[in-house]
């Protein structure tokens, strides 16, 4: 096992833990102290560059309408009373080497998180967005083991925006873009169906499972596989076959 121990490397000073590497504890705690505390990261997927561009034009669509202070045309459709959120601070918080971060003074864990979007309610609510794009065929729902991921995702924006003294709604909202597979041809161009889903967010989870991260990163005992873990899987069938 190597010897480098990344969590104790600065003790005194606030320990970043990004939104992505709270997610990997919640999927497998042994997955994340291989890389958090000893540098041994899963195999990396390929980028998904469709996927980016969409985030980047929904990014730019919606910044007009920041810009003005109008409300967007989806937002009307389904009645939501909003507009995007004016602040000094959002390309940081779409940063994702810094977003939005808050110090957690029990655990000394430095949280941060990029957002996609934020806005603002008649009620002076912070309401948290978030894009995703895919391709099936059918209407897209929140169902989904595997989307239980993206909630989460919401849940710490939220628990973020709140430490930082922001009024912040429940109810957070994914905007899901699905591209047609119903068209004739491809004719150089895709065309999505544009669909707001409602999300409300239950953000007590986050500190207690932060104190649980702190006391695994302080153990030197390497978590147990979770049975459900993919890559616990592949390791452990392929260090059986390597020894014999």
């Amino acid at each position: 096992m190597p010897q480098q121990n990344l969590f104790f490397q600065k003790p005194k000073s606030p320990f970043k833990l990004s939104r992505s590497k709270i997610e990997l504890f919640v999927e497998c705690p042994r997955c994340f102290y291989l890389d958090v505390k000893l540098g041994i990261r899963r195999p990396s997927w390929p980028a998904f560059t469709l996927n980016s561009a969409v985030d980047h034009l929904l990014k730019k669509e919606f910044d007009i309408h920041r810009a003005k202070n109008s409300t967007h045309p989806l937002l009307k459709n389904y009645g939501l009373e909003a507009v995007p959120f004016q602040h000094q601070e959002l390309e940081n918080w779409r940063n994702f080497r810094q977003g939005i971060q808050y110090h957690d003074p029990e655990t000394n864990f430095l949280v941060y998180g990029a957002i996609d979007d934020i806005w603002i309610s008649k009620k002076e609510e912070l309401i948290v967005v978030d894009y995703k794009a895919t391709s099936i065929n059918g209407e897209v729902t929140l169902d989904g083991e595997w989307k239980e991921g993206y909630k989460r995702q919401l849940e710490i924006y939220q628990w973020l925006f709140r430490n930082n003294g922001f009024k912040v709604s429940d109810t957070a909202y994914f905007v899901y873009v699905n591209a047609k597979r119903d068209r004739k041809a491809f004719d150089g161009k895709l065309e999505f169906d544009v669909k707001l889903l409602p999300y409300k967010g239950s953000t007590s989870w986050i500190e207690p499972t932060l104190k649980e991260i702190k006391k695994i990163l302080q153990s030197d005992k390497l978590p147990k596989p979770k049975t459900t873990c993919e890559y616990c899987q592949y390791r452990q069938k392929a260090g059986e076959i390597e020894r014999y």
